[in-house]
């Protein structure tokens, strides 16, 4: 029988809202220090209130950081390695979503090159950072699993984000296979989750108009809940997936089933 190392140190990026906040809460339910951070001290000081048991005992670490900003990253980790260690987990859940004033995707015609590259640096690069940091203590100890939270829109056509965000997420996918040609020599898995329509607070209230048609066209008759993306990822990140590496798992009610 596979036994399971539940006192592991994992990092969540993008940790103090959305499905971010509920990987943070289940890893710390599955017995893993979890050192998370958002980008807004705001979001930190929340997140703060919520974990205050946890930060008491030493098993959770909230610290305000902007993916954007490189000195900022490298500083969490170094940060991270002083007070506790490496990480052997990573999960990336950091991503933005322009969206028109009703919800809906913002036309492509309509995004200039600022709106561009700040998707692709919080959704994509930041990803990359954070993994180049994470990398070298999982290889110095043999073991690492990275998770990185796609999309649907990153699968197949986007039917609510924008170009900007779909292209992003769609890069995660390739992100992963490198890093998988790369490190899975050494105790490494890479994976993408891919959730379709989820409550958070970037998706805006289950009753808003958008939401509402996302659930009509659902096989499953309704959008999902973060939770449910967290107890995913928490099965991903453990000694029993060690042989999944490189795939992209959907999450999605059954709105998109590829063959």
């Amino acid at each position: 029988m596979i036994q399971n190392n539940r006192n592991r140190v994992a990092v969540v990026a993008g940790g103090t809202s959305g499905i971010g906040l509920s990987v943070a809460q289940h890893l710390l339910g599955l017995g893993h220090r979890v050192a998370l951070f958002g980008h807004t001290e705001g979001a930190a000081e929340a997140a703060r209130s919520t974990f205050r048991r946890d930060i008491e005992s030493n098993s959770a670490m909230i610290k305000c950081c902007d993916v954007r900003n490189q000195s900022e990253v490298r500083g969490f980790f170094k940060d991270l390695e002083y007070q506790w260690s490496a990480p052997d987990i990573l999960v990336y859940c950091a991503g933005i979503s322009p969206k028109a004033p009703d919800g809906s995707a913002r036309p492509f015609m309509s995004i200039d090159l600022d709106e561009w590259k700040n998707v692709l640096d919080v959704n994509l690069t930041g990803a990359m950072l954070c993994s180049q940091l994470a990398l070298p203590g999982m290889v110095a100890n043999g073991f690492g699993r990275i998770v990185l939270i796609g999309s649907l829109a990153g699968r197949t056509r986007p039917m609510i984000a924008g170009a900007a965000y779909a292209a992003s997420k769609a890069g995660l996918g390739g992100l992963a296979r490198a890093l998988v040609s790369e490190f899975s020599s050494n105790g490494i898995t890479v994976n993408v989750v891919a959730p379709g329509r989820i409550i958070t607070p970037m998706a805006g209230s289950r009753t808003s108009q958008v939401n509402l048609d996302a659930a009509k066209r659902i096989p499953a008759g309704r959008a999902g809940e973060s939770d449910e993306v967290a107890a995913l990822v928490g099965f991903i990140i453990s000694d029993e997936a060690a042989f999944i590496n490189g795939a992209i798992v959907d999450i999605n009610g059954g709105e998109y089933t590829p063959a």
